[in-house]
Protein backbone atom coordinates (compact mmCIF):
# COMPACT_ATOMS: atom_id res chain seq x y z
CA UNK A 1 0.00 0.00 0.00
CA UNK A 2 1.74 3.23 -1.26
CA UNK A 3 2.08 6.18 1.44
CA UNK A 4 -0.02 8.54 -1.07
CA UNK A 5 -3.08 5.85 -0.61
CA UNK A 6 -3.15 6.71 3.15
CA UNK A 7 -2.68 10.64 2.15
CA UNK A 8 -5.78 10.28 0.17
CA UNK A 9 -7.34 8.24 3.38
CA UNK A 10 -6.86 11.30 4.73
CA UNK A 11 -8.11 13.40 2.19
CA UNK A 12 -11.55 11.72 2.57
CA UNK A 13 -12.05 12.36 5.81
CA UNK A 14 -12.07 15.86 5.34
CA UNK A 15 -14.77 15.39 2.82
CA UNK A 16 -16.82 12.94 5.63
CA UNK A 17 -20.54 14.69 5.81
CA UNK A 18 -21.23 16.00 9.49
CA UNK A 19 -24.45 14.86 10.98
CA UNK A 20 -26.14 13.19 14.35
CA UNK A 21 -23.22 10.39 14.71
CA UNK A 22 -20.95 13.42 16.15
CA UNK A 23 -22.04 14.16 19.49
CA UNK A 24 -20.97 18.11 20.26
CA UNK A 25 -21.19 19.17 16.96
CA UNK A 26 -23.20 22.19 15.71
CA UNK A 27 -26.36 21.11 15.17
CA UNK A 28 -26.69 24.06 11.96
CA UNK A 29 -23.79 22.20 10.64
CA UNK A 30 -25.68 18.91 9.59
CA UNK A 31 -24.83 18.34 5.85
CA UNK A 32 -21.62 20.15 6.12
CA UNK A 33 -18.32 18.34 5.12
CA UNK A 34 -15.54 18.04 7.60
CA UNK A 35 -13.36 20.07 5.60
CA UNK A 36 -16.18 22.98 5.42
CA UNK A 37 -16.88 23.25 8.74
CA UNK A 38 -12.66 23.77 9.88
CA UNK A 39 -12.98 26.11 7.50
CA UNK A 40 -15.21 28.50 9.53
CA UNK A 41 -13.32 28.25 12.19
CA UNK A 42 -15.76 28.58 14.45
CA UNK A 43 -15.48 29.53 18.49
CA UNK A 44 -16.18 25.88 20.54
CA UNK A 45 -18.24 28.68 23.22
CA UNK A 46 -20.15 30.63 21.34
CA UNK A 47 -20.08 28.80 17.93
CA UNK A 48 -23.28 26.76 18.34
CA UNK A 49 -21.27 23.57 19.31
CA UNK A 50 -23.75 21.64 21.90
CA UNK A 51 -22.72 19.94 25.30
CA UNK A 52 -21.14 17.92 26.41
CA UNK A 53 -18.58 18.77 23.57
CA UNK A 54 -14.71 16.94 23.93
CA UNK A 55 -11.29 19.62 23.14
CA UNK A 56 -8.16 19.11 22.09
CA UNK A 57 -5.56 21.51 22.49
CA UNK A 58 -4.04 22.08 19.43
CA UNK A 59 -1.25 23.72 21.25
CA UNK A 60 -0.65 21.61 23.54
CA UNK A 61 -1.08 18.21 20.98
CA UNK A 62 1.87 19.90 18.96
CA UNK A 63 4.19 20.58 22.20
CA UNK A 64 3.57 16.80 22.99
CA UNK A 65 4.67 15.47 19.88
CA UNK A 66 7.28 17.47 19.30
CA UNK A 67 8.73 17.10 23.13
CA UNK A 68 8.98 13.28 22.43
CA UNK A 69 10.30 13.74 19.09
CA UNK A 70 13.23 14.96 20.43
CA UNK A 71 13.07 12.60 24.13
CA UNK A 72 13.74 9.72 21.50
CA UNK A 73 16.34 11.50 19.47
CA UNK A 74 18.30 12.65 21.56
CA UNK A 75 18.23 8.74 23.29
CA UNK A 76 19.02 7.30 20.24
CA UNK A 77 15.94 5.67 20.50
CA UNK A 78 13.31 4.64 17.51
CA UNK A 79 9.63 5.44 18.07
CA UNK A 80 6.80 3.41 17.55
CA UNK A 81 3.80 5.41 19.84
CA UNK A 82 0.81 2.79 20.82
CA UNK A 83 -1.97 4.34 18.16
CA UNK A 84 -4.39 2.32 20.49
CA UNK A 85 -4.66 5.34 22.71
CA UNK A 86 -6.29 7.65 19.86
CA UNK A 87 -7.40 5.40 16.52
CA UNK A 88 -6.69 8.59 14.96
CA UNK A 89 -4.84 8.14 11.66
CA UNK A 90 -4.66 11.93 11.63
CA UNK A 91 -2.58 11.72 14.66
CA UNK A 92 -0.95 8.56 13.44
CA UNK A 93 0.34 10.60 10.67
CA UNK A 94 1.03 13.31 13.27
CA UNK A 95 3.47 11.65 14.85
CA UNK A 96 5.30 9.77 12.01
CA UNK A 97 5.77 13.61 10.85
CA UNK A 98 7.41 13.87 14.26
CA UNK A 99 9.92 11.08 13.77
CA UNK A 100 8.06 8.22 14.66
CA UNK A 101 9.41 4.89 12.71
CA UNK A 102 5.89 3.32 12.71
CA UNK A 103 3.05 2.97 15.02
CA UNK A 104 2.54 0.39 17.67
CA UNK A 105 -1.48 -1.44 17.89
CA UNK A 106 -2.89 -4.44 19.94
CA UNK A 107 -5.25 -6.28 17.62
CA UNK A 108 -6.02 -6.83 14.66
CA UNK A 109 -8.99 -4.35 13.37
CA UNK A 110 -6.54 -1.81 14.74
CA UNK A 111 -4.04 -3.06 11.82
CA UNK A 112 -6.89 -3.03 9.21
CA UNK A 113 -7.39 1.13 10.37
CA UNK A 114 -3.75 1.89 10.09
CA UNK A 115 -2.95 0.01 6.93
CA UNK A 116 -6.61 1.76 5.64
CA UNK A 117 -4.28 5.21 6.11
CA UNK A 118 -1.03 4.04 4.59
CA UNK A 119 0.87 3.06 7.75
CA UNK A 120 3.51 1.54 6.66
CA UNK A 121 4.84 0.00 9.56
CA UNK A 122 3.05 -1.66 12.46
CA UNK A 123 4.31 -3.50 15.48
CA UNK A 124 1.26 -5.62 17.13
CA UNK A 125 2.14 -6.11 20.97
CA UNK A 126 0.19 -8.80 21.04
CA UNK A 127 0.86 -12.71 20.12
CA UNK A 128 -1.41 -13.30 16.56
CA UNK A 129 -3.16 -16.34 16.36
CA UNK A 130 -6.17 -15.69 14.44
CA UNK A 131 -5.91 -17.29 11.28
CA UNK A 132 -8.66 -15.04 9.65
CA UNK A 133 -6.16 -11.76 10.28
CA UNK A 134 -2.91 -13.77 9.65
CA UNK A 135 -4.60 -14.64 6.25
CA UNK A 136 -5.02 -10.55 5.92
CA UNK A 137 -2.05 -9.55 7.02
CA UNK A 138 -0.21 -12.11 5.21
CA UNK A 139 -1.75 -10.39 1.80
CA UNK A 140 -0.74 -7.41 2.91
CA UNK A 141 2.96 -8.31 3.38
CA UNK A 142 2.62 -10.30 0.21
CA UNK A 143 0.84 -7.13 -2.04
CA UNK A 144 3.36 -4.57 -0.38
CA UNK A 145 7.07 -5.20 -0.76
CA UNK A 146 7.58 -1.55 1.84
CA UNK A 147 5.10 -2.57 4.92
CA UNK A 148 7.10 -3.89 7.50
CA UNK A 149 4.87 -5.75 10.49
CA UNK A 150 6.09 -7.41 13.80
CA UNK A 151 4.02 -9.29 16.33
CA UNK A 152 4.68 -10.75 19.71
CA UNK A 153 5.03 -14.47 19.94
CA UNK A 154 4.95 -15.90 23.60
CA UNK A 155 4.58 -19.34 23.26
CA UNK A 156 5.65 -23.09 21.49
CA UNK A 157 1.55 -23.29 20.55
CA UNK A 158 1.63 -19.86 19.38
CA UNK A 159 4.27 -19.90 16.90
CA UNK A 160 2.78 -23.04 15.69
CA UNK A 161 -0.77 -21.79 15.69
CA UNK A 162 1.06 -18.62 13.77
CA UNK A 163 2.78 -21.00 10.74
CA UNK A 164 -0.34 -23.10 10.12
CA UNK A 165 -2.05 -20.60 9.30
CA UNK A 166 0.16 -18.63 7.21
CA UNK A 167 1.42 -21.51 5.63
CA UNK A 168 -2.42 -22.42 4.49
CA UNK A 169 -3.16 -18.80 3.19
CA UNK A 170 0.44 -19.36 1.34
CA UNK A 171 2.35 -16.84 2.44
CA UNK A 172 5.05 -15.86 0.59
CA UNK A 173 6.69 -13.39 2.88
CA UNK A 174 7.84 -14.35 6.53
CA UNK A 175 5.97 -13.08 9.36
CA UNK A 176 8.73 -11.22 11.48
CA UNK A 177 8.28 -12.36 15.58
CA UNK A 178 9.30 -11.01 18.22
CA UNK A 179 9.59 -13.21 21.43
CA UNK A 180 8.02 -11.20 24.75
CA UNK A 181 9.80 -11.83 27.64
CA UNK A 182 6.82 -11.59 30.27
CA UNK A 183 7.53 -8.75 33.30
CA UNK A 184 7.10 -11.51 36.41
CA UNK A 185 4.96 -13.53 37.91
CA UNK A 186 1.11 -12.93 38.24
CA UNK A 187 2.18 -10.44 35.42
CA UNK A 188 -0.13 -10.21 32.09
CA UNK A 189 1.51 -11.78 28.93
CA UNK A 190 4.70 -13.07 27.96
CA UNK A 191 7.11 -15.87 28.39
CA UNK A 192 8.01 -16.25 31.96
CA UNK A 193 11.32 -17.79 32.05
CA UNK A 194 14.65 -17.39 29.66
CA UNK A 195 14.43 -21.27 29.19
CA UNK A 196 10.83 -20.59 27.62
CA UNK A 197 12.10 -18.16 25.45
CA UNK A 198 14.16 -20.17 23.91
CA UNK A 199 11.90 -23.00 23.40
CA UNK A 200 9.51 -20.34 21.56
CA UNK A 201 12.21 -19.03 19.91
CA UNK A 202 13.40 -22.95 18.46
CA UNK A 203 9.65 -23.04 17.32
CA UNK A 204 9.62 -20.41 15.65
CA UNK A 205 13.43 -21.50 13.66
CA UNK A 206 11.40 -24.43 12.87
CA UNK A 207 8.25 -22.72 11.37
CA UNK A 208 8.34 -21.85 7.48
CA UNK A 209 6.17 -18.65 7.61
CA UNK A 210 8.05 -17.09 10.61
CA UNK A 211 11.14 -14.91 11.40
CA UNK A 212 12.97 -14.25 14.80
CA UNK A 213 13.30 -10.35 14.74
CA UNK A 214 13.89 -9.96 18.11
CA UNK A 215 12.86 -9.26 21.77
CA UNK A 216 10.57 -7.45 23.59
CA UNK A 217 8.20 -7.07 26.26
CA UNK A 218 6.05 -4.34 28.46
CA UNK A 219 7.97 -3.25 31.70
CA UNK A 220 4.74 -1.42 32.97
CA UNK A 221 3.41 -4.85 34.09
CA UNK A 222 6.48 -5.20 36.42
CA UNK A 223 4.88 -6.05 39.73
CA UNK A 224 5.42 -4.00 42.50
CA UNK A 225 6.67 -1.18 39.76
CA UNK A 226 9.94 1.02 41.32
CA UNK A 227 12.60 2.12 39.56
CA UNK A 228 15.17 -0.86 40.68
CA UNK A 229 12.69 -3.54 39.71
CA UNK A 230 11.75 -1.72 36.30
CA UNK A 231 15.03 -1.84 35.26
CA UNK A 232 16.25 -5.17 36.34
CA UNK A 233 13.66 -6.80 34.35
CA UNK A 234 14.82 -4.67 31.24
CA UNK A 235 18.28 -6.13 31.94
CA UNK A 236 16.60 -9.55 32.02
CA UNK A 237 15.37 -8.39 28.37
CA UNK A 238 18.57 -7.10 27.12
CA UNK A 239 20.78 -10.17 28.55
CA UNK A 240 17.87 -12.22 26.51
CA UNK A 241 18.63 -10.60 23.07
CA UNK A 242 22.52 -10.99 23.90
CA UNK A 243 22.20 -14.69 24.28
CA UNK A 244 19.98 -15.01 21.17
CA UNK A 245 22.42 -13.33 19.26
CA UNK A 246 25.40 -15.47 20.73
CA UNK A 247 23.48 -18.26 19.87
CA UNK A 248 23.23 -17.35 16.13
CA UNK A 249 19.29 -16.61 16.60
CA UNK A 250 19.41 -13.31 14.38
CA UNK A 251 21.32 -14.67 11.12
CA UNK A 252 20.23 -13.40 8.27
CA UNK A 253 18.68 -10.37 9.86
CA UNK A 254 19.12 -6.29 9.11
CA UNK A 255 18.72 -5.48 12.56
CA UNK A 256 17.84 -7.06 15.56
CA UNK A 257 14.38 -5.18 17.21
CA UNK A 258 14.40 -4.42 20.76
CA UNK A 259 11.65 -3.03 22.32
CA UNK A 260 9.64 -1.85 25.60
CA UNK A 261 7.81 1.47 26.62
CA UNK A 262 4.72 2.31 27.83
CA UNK A 263 4.01 5.74 29.10
CA UNK A 264 5.15 5.13 32.99
CA UNK A 265 8.58 4.10 32.67
CA UNK A 266 10.00 5.44 29.83
CA UNK A 267 13.04 6.75 31.04
CA UNK A 268 14.32 3.78 32.85
CA UNK A 269 13.85 1.88 29.12
CA UNK A 270 16.19 4.88 28.05
CA UNK A 271 18.80 3.93 30.43
CA UNK A 272 19.01 0.75 30.01
CA UNK A 273 19.01 0.08 26.06
CA UNK A 274 21.94 2.84 26.19
CA UNK A 275 23.78 0.41 27.95
CA UNK A 276 23.33 -2.65 25.23
CA UNK A 277 26.45 -4.15 24.27
CA UNK A 278 27.62 -4.60 20.70
CA UNK A 279 25.67 -7.18 19.07
CA UNK A 280 26.26 -8.97 15.65
CA UNK A 281 23.82 -6.69 14.14
CA UNK A 282 22.36 -2.86 14.28
CA UNK A 283 19.73 -2.68 17.12
CA UNK A 284 16.27 -1.47 16.53
CA UNK A 285 15.93 0.05 20.29
CA UNK A 286 11.93 0.64 20.07
CA UNK A 287 10.08 3.04 22.13
CA UNK A 288 6.21 2.13 22.24
CA UNK A 289 4.71 5.19 24.58
CA UNK A 290 1.79 6.26 23.59
CA UNK A 291 -0.58 8.77 25.95
CA UNK A 292 1.83 11.02 25.36
CA UNK A 293 0.33 12.40 22.42
CA UNK A 294 -2.83 14.27 24.72
CA UNK A 295 -1.49 13.03 27.87
CA UNK A 296 -3.94 13.70 30.80
CA UNK A 297 -4.90 15.46 33.82
CA UNK A 298 -4.87 12.30 36.57
CA UNK A 299 -2.91 9.37 36.23
CA UNK A 300 -0.01 9.98 33.23
CA UNK A 301 0.30 13.25 34.83
CA UNK A 302 1.28 11.63 38.18
CA UNK A 303 3.42 8.82 37.02
CA UNK A 304 5.35 10.54 33.49
CA UNK A 305 8.68 9.91 33.78
CA UNK A 306 9.22 13.47 32.91
CA UNK A 307 8.51 14.21 37.04
CA UNK A 308 11.38 12.08 37.50
CA UNK A 309 13.78 13.98 35.29
CA UNK A 310 12.05 17.63 34.93
CA UNK A 311 14.98 18.57 32.73
CA UNK A 312 13.98 16.66 30.10
CA UNK A 313 11.18 18.89 29.66
CA UNK A 314 7.27 18.28 30.40
CA UNK A 315 3.97 16.94 28.72
CA UNK A 316 1.08 18.75 28.65
CA UNK A 317 -2.36 17.33 29.12
CA UNK A 318 -4.62 18.49 26.27
CA UNK A 319 -7.62 16.89 26.55
CA UNK A 320 -10.37 19.25 28.69
CA UNK A 321 -14.00 17.69 28.19
CA UNK A 322 -16.52 21.11 28.88
CA UNK A 323 -20.06 20.06 30.21
CA UNK A 324 -23.25 22.11 31.61
CA UNK A 325 -24.52 22.66 34.46
CA UNK A 326 -28.69 21.61 34.12
CA UNK A 327 -29.61 20.52 37.84
CA UNK A 328 -28.50 22.81 41.17
CA UNK A 329 -30.84 21.04 43.61
CA UNK A 330 -29.22 22.22 46.37
CA UNK A 331 -26.04 24.39 48.03
CA UNK A 332 -24.17 21.41 48.26
CA UNK A 333 -24.65 19.73 45.10
CA UNK A 334 -25.34 20.54 41.48
CA UNK A 335 -25.20 18.21 38.39
CA UNK A 336 -23.87 18.26 34.66
CA UNK A 337 -24.63 16.95 31.59
CA UNK A 338 -21.55 14.95 30.91
CA UNK A 339 -21.32 11.21 32.09
CA UNK A 340 -19.33 7.61 31.77
CA UNK A 341 -20.55 7.83 27.78
CA UNK A 342 -18.30 11.43 27.68
CA UNK A 343 -15.95 10.81 30.40
CA UNK A 344 -12.97 8.56 31.15
CA UNK A 345 -13.63 6.90 34.69
CA UNK A 346 -11.63 3.89 34.53
CA UNK A 347 -8.70 5.19 36.67
CA UNK A 348 -9.87 8.37 38.26
CA UNK A 349 -12.82 10.75 38.02
CA UNK A 350 -12.74 14.14 35.98
CA UNK A 351 -10.91 17.44 37.61
CA UNK A 352 -13.35 20.59 37.95
CA UNK A 353 -10.95 22.95 36.16
CA UNK A 354 -12.88 26.11 34.84
CA UNK A 355 -15.93 27.87 34.93
CA UNK A 356 -17.69 29.68 32.15
CA UNK A 357 -20.64 31.56 33.24
CA UNK A 358 -23.51 31.67 30.99
CA UNK A 359 -24.12 35.01 31.06
CA UNK A 360 -20.91 35.43 28.86
CA UNK A 361 -18.56 36.29 31.84
CA UNK A 362 -15.12 35.90 31.91
CA UNK A 363 -13.87 31.84 32.53
CA UNK A 364 -12.07 31.43 36.50
CA UNK A 365 -11.27 29.09 38.11
CA UNK A 366 -13.77 25.79 39.34
CA UNK A 367 -12.82 26.84 43.08
CA UNK A 368 -15.11 24.83 45.34
CA UNK A 369 -16.43 22.33 42.88
CA UNK A 370 -15.21 18.51 42.72
CA UNK A 371 -16.69 15.48 40.72
CA UNK A 372 -17.64 13.04 42.94
CA UNK A 373 -19.00 10.43 40.79
CA UNK A 374 -20.60 9.66 37.37
CA UNK A 375 -24.16 8.67 35.69
CA UNK A 376 -24.36 7.41 32.67
CA UNK A 377 -25.19 10.82 31.20
CA UNK A 378 -24.52 13.03 34.30
CA UNK A 379 -21.64 14.47 36.12
CA UNK A 380 -22.22 14.63 39.99
CA UNK A 381 -20.65 17.84 41.47
CA UNK A 382 -20.41 18.64 44.76
CA UNK A 383 -19.91 21.96 45.42
CA UNK A 384 -18.48 24.04 48.62
CA UNK A 385 -19.90 27.54 49.83
CA UNK A 386 -17.17 29.79 47.70
CA UNK A 387 -18.31 27.73 44.21
CA UNK A 388 -20.33 30.13 42.78
CA UNK A 389 -21.85 27.81 40.10
CA UNK A 390 -25.58 28.50 38.55
CA UNK A 391 -27.62 26.13 36.28
CA UNK A 392 -25.90 26.96 32.55
CA UNK A 393 -22.97 27.09 33.44
CA UNK A 394 -20.28 25.29 31.57
CA UNK A 395 -17.36 23.55 33.45
CA UNK A 396 -14.33 22.00 32.22
CA UNK A 397 -13.62 18.89 33.31
CA UNK A 398 -9.72 17.89 33.00
CA UNK A 399 -9.24 13.82 32.21
CA UNK A 400 -7.34 10.69 33.42
CA UNK A 401 -6.31 8.31 31.27
CA UNK A 402 -6.17 9.15 27.93
CA UNK A 403 -6.94 5.49 26.11
CA UNK A 404 -10.11 5.96 28.06
CA UNK A 405 -10.98 9.40 26.61
CA UNK A 406 -10.20 9.41 22.47
CA UNK A 407 -12.72 5.92 22.97
CA UNK A 408 -15.50 7.62 23.68
CA UNK A 409 -15.86 10.55 20.66
CA UNK A 410 -15.68 9.85 16.95
CA UNK A 411 -15.09 13.51 15.92
CA UNK A 412 -13.29 15.87 17.90
CA UNK A 413 -12.47 19.77 17.74
CA UNK A 414 -8.83 20.38 17.66
CA UNK A 415 -9.19 23.82 19.32
CA UNK A 416 -7.04 26.74 19.85
CA UNK A 417 -6.33 28.64 22.76
CA UNK A 418 -8.81 30.90 22.71
CA UNK A 419 -11.04 28.41 21.17
CA UNK A 420 -11.03 29.20 17.97
CA UNK A 421 -12.00 25.54 16.01
CA UNK A 422 -8.73 25.10 13.54
CA UNK A 423 -9.60 20.65 12.71
CA UNK A 424 -11.34 18.03 13.42
CA UNK A 425 -10.00 14.50 14.50
CA UNK A 426 -11.48 11.69 13.55
CA UNK A 427 -11.07 8.36 15.87
CA UNK A 428 -11.78 4.37 14.50
CA UNK A 429 -12.74 2.57 17.84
Amino acid sequence: MALDTGTEALARLAEERVDHRFKGLPPDADGLTVSELAGQRRNLFTGGFATPVLALSAERLEHNLALMETYAARHGLAFAPHGKTSMAPQLFHRQIEHGAWGITLAVPHQVRVARAFGVRRIFLANELVDAAALRWVSAELDADPDFRFVCYVDSVRGARLMDAALTDAGALRPVDVVVELGAGEGARTGVRTEAECAAVADAVADAHSLRLAGVAGYEGEVPDADPERVRAWLRRLVALAVDFDKAGRFAGLEEIVLSAGGSAWFDAVADVFAEVPGLSLPVLKLLRSGAYVSHDDGHYREVTPFNRVPDEGALEPAFRLWTQVVSRPSPEQAFANAGKRDAAYDLDLPFAQVVRPADGGPERAATGVTVSGLSDQHAWLRTAPEADLEVGDWVGLGLSHPCTSFDKWQLIPLAQADGTVVDYIRTFF
